[in-house]
């Protein structure tokens, strides 16, 4: 038994993609409890908010998604090689140290962040942290483990994607709007030879970039601030204090929305995503609540039991039982795109985008009610807060806003900055989505 005292403004050009009352009081933002703390050890940030509970969530959020990734694949194989053997431990001692503390070890990646966290005790924090610092310093880029457990493990990754068309639809979106960068697939798609790519030490080389001090923050939820900087500052000091000189330099030249059209040939089912440029997250240069407002007024499905909802797309398309449709708004570091996905029937899938068209010129029309308009703010509001107070959602967030800006995810100045849209701010923003064509 180990014991825890031991282990220590261009043209906008709409994107299609197809495939076969007064203010309540009672949304006012609780401030304090869920605002970050940040700050530096030895060149890392890191964040942290110390929720009253028995339990902590521990992550590295690394500026090391598919858009920064040298080649395909590259973020992929540096999330699955995560709790791999290091030069310290072996797989089979960290997955039997990690359950003697009954904690949780995870890792993903999105488009522009790889994640790698664990969940536990509180009083496990000093052990969680060397770990999560020796995962990303000294991790052993085997041979035989990206042979055998690495590559599988991405084919079926290939595979999944493959068999889902709004999965599919989503991703050639998102590389019609911005071609490179947040273009890339989030996974690589089954015609990639990423054998070609992929080898143990072109992983290590790139880990030596993708975990340097400037690239990566660590964020805790449920950890004592004090605590937390003082194992930080213990346990990551042999992350390298900038990327190597002979690595090629990830690309972080900014996003630029493109637009265009595409239709993918496909047996699975019909899936369809109509796209618009949206706002940068909260912590970016180029964030607007008001995107955020437009995307909840669209709506599609209902939050509310047994009720069609508010939403002006799942009234508009009420005479259309069999489609599936919902807005939603993806929000990166510096860019963002708002999009409109519709499922099932193909005539039904068709007949429903039409009205999704009519609906957008309405709101640009002005053609929307005040009480309406109310109703997104407020949703929209919950969501992001939601969001933010979620803790997965929250620590990425709060990672990925320190890398790339040195400032925290605080939620309680999100919930502000979309309680004062007003209407005129919404009409104004759909007005620049469609003006040149739609």
């Amino acid at each position: 038994m180990i014991g825890r005292a031991v282990i220590n403004r261009t043209p906008v050009v709409p994107l299609r993609v197809a495939v076969h009352s007064q203010r309540r009081g009672l949304a006012a933002v609780a401030s304090g409890s869920f605002s970050y703390e940040t700050g530096s050890a030895d060149g890392v940030k890191f964040a942290s908010r110390d929720l009253a509970g028995p339990t902590t969530t521990l992550a590295v959020v690394a500026k090391a998604g598919t858009r920064y990734q040298a080649l395909p694949g590259f973020a992929d194989g540096l999330e699955k090689f995560a709790f791999k053997a290091t030069h310290k431990r072996s797989a089979l001692r960290i997955t039997r140290e990690a359950e003697l503390f009954g904690g949780e070890l995870y890792a993903y990646h999105s488009r522009e962040n790889l994640v790698i966290g664990a969940k536990f005790l509180r009083d496990d924090l000093p052990y969680f942290t060397e770990l999560l610092g020796e995962v990303i310093s000294k991790t052993k880029y085997t041979r035989h483990e990206l042979q055998e457990e690495v590559l599988p493990i991405i084919k079926l990754s290939q595979k999944s994607l493959l068999g889902k068309p709004i999965e599919l639809a989503i991703n050639s979106a998102h590389g019609l709007a911005f071609h490179r960068g947040l273009g890339t697939p989030l996974h690589p798609s089954s015609s990639t030879p990423i054998t070609k790519y992929l080898s143990e030490e072109r992983l290590e080389a790139y880990s030596q970039a993708a975990y340097s001090k400037p690239n990566f923050a660590v964020v805790a939820n449920g950890a004592n601030h004090g605590e937390l900087s003082k194992w930080v500052n213990e346990f990551f000091t042999d992350s390298p204090g900038s990327a190597p000189s002979d690595i090629p330099p990830m690309d972080n030249s900014p996003s630029k929305y493109f637009g265009g059209e595409e239709r993918i040939a496909h047996d699975g089912g019909n899936a369809m995503v109509l796209a618009f440029p949206g706002s940068s997250s909260f912590t970016g240069g180029s964030y607007k609540p008001e995107l955020s407002v437009l995307a909840a007024l669209l709506g599609g499905e209902s939050s509310i039991k047994w009720s069609p909802g508010f939403s002006l797309l799942s009234k508009a398309t009420a005479p259309y039982p069999h489609v599936q449709i919902l807005s939603s708004h993806a929000v990166y570091s510096d860019a963002g795109l708002l999009y409109i996905s519709l499922t099932g029937n193909a005539t039904q899938v068709k007949e429903a985008s039409k009205e999704v068209v009519n609906v957008i010129k309405g709101i640009a029309a002005g053609d929307v009610s005040k009480d309406d308009i109310r109703k997104a703010v407020a949703s929209a509001k919950f969501r992001a807060l939601e969001s933010g107070q979620n803790i997965d959602a929250g620590l990425e967030l709060t990672g990925a806003g320190l890398v790339q800006g040195g400032k925290a995810h605080q939620i309680d100045e999100l919930g502000k900055s979309i309680d004062s849209v007003t209407e005129e701010q919404v009409k104004k923003v759909t007005i620049t989505l469609i003006e040149y064509r739609i």
